[in-house]
Parts: structure tokens; C-alpha cells; sequence
């Protein structure tokens, strides 16, 4: 009777622990397409998705950030009209909150970057 309860336990803990590690797989579960921003920064600063989904921005910090399309190169913003690239227009965080854009319904490299912060760059990967 023990062994059989010591089993159940085993078997109960290995379970958790799986769906725990599904969640948090790329192009898993729930949570998998958030990109998290900082004071000055995305804290990835590529994210990898399959083609159809959307990402989560989340803004962890009460600073304003404005997500548009393009990249800083060189300290310069270079604004970028990406065929297949969902409309992302002056897309304004004020801190402390979140945003969908999507869905990228196209395979291929985007780039998102904020217009605040010289350097802020996101690349977005569908597969």
C-alpha cells in the first residue's frame, strides 16, 4: 500500500512538472509569445513564433514606450512598411500595461522597435 501511494505521489509530481515545462515552451502554451520591455529596453530581444500567432507585449515598468515598425540603425530610426507585417501604428505603452499585435500571417523576419529609446530593437521570426 505504501509503494503504491509512494507511485501516485511520484506520478502526481512528474505531471505537474510537465504541464509546468509545456507552458513555457516556444510556440507552446499559454505565455510563450510575451515579450517583456524594461526602462530601456526589450528583454528579449528576438522572439521566434509560428506563423498565424500573435506576440504580447508587456510593459514591466511604468515608462512610456511607442512601438512602431522599423529599426534604430546606427542611432537613427528607419521606419519600415514589411510586406505580410501586421499594422502596428504609434502603438503608445504608458507603463505598466500590454499589447497584442498580430497575427503575423506571413513567415518571414519582422522588426518592431521603440521610438523612445534609441536602440530599443524587437525581431520577430515566423516560422
Amino acid at each position: 500500500m505504501k509503494k503504491l501511494i509512494a507511485a501516485f505521489i511520484v506520478f502526481s509530481l512528474v505531471t505537474v512538472l510537465v504541464v509546468a515545462c509545456g507552458n513555457s515552451s516556444s510556440g507552446g502554451g499559454s505565455g510563450s509569445n510575451d515579450v517583456h520591455m524594461n526602462s530601456t529596453n526589450f528583454v528579449q530581444s528576438t522572439v521566434t513564433i509560428s506563423k498565424g500567432s500573435s506576440i504580447n507585449l508587456i510593459d514591466d515598468v511604468a515608462v512610456v514606450h511607442i512601438i512602431e515598425k522599423g529599426s534604430w540603425v546606427n542611432d537613427t530610426p528607419r521606419l519600415e512598411t514589411e510586406k505580410g507585417a501586421p499594422t502596428v501604428n504609434d502603438l503608445q505603452f504608458n507603463g505598466n500595461d500590454s499589447h497584442t499585435i498580430g497575427p503575423f500571417n506571413t513567415i518571414g523576419t519582422y522588426h518592431l522597435y521603440c521610438t523612445v529609446h534609441p536602440g530599443m530593437n524587437l525581431t520577430v521570426r515566423v516560422k
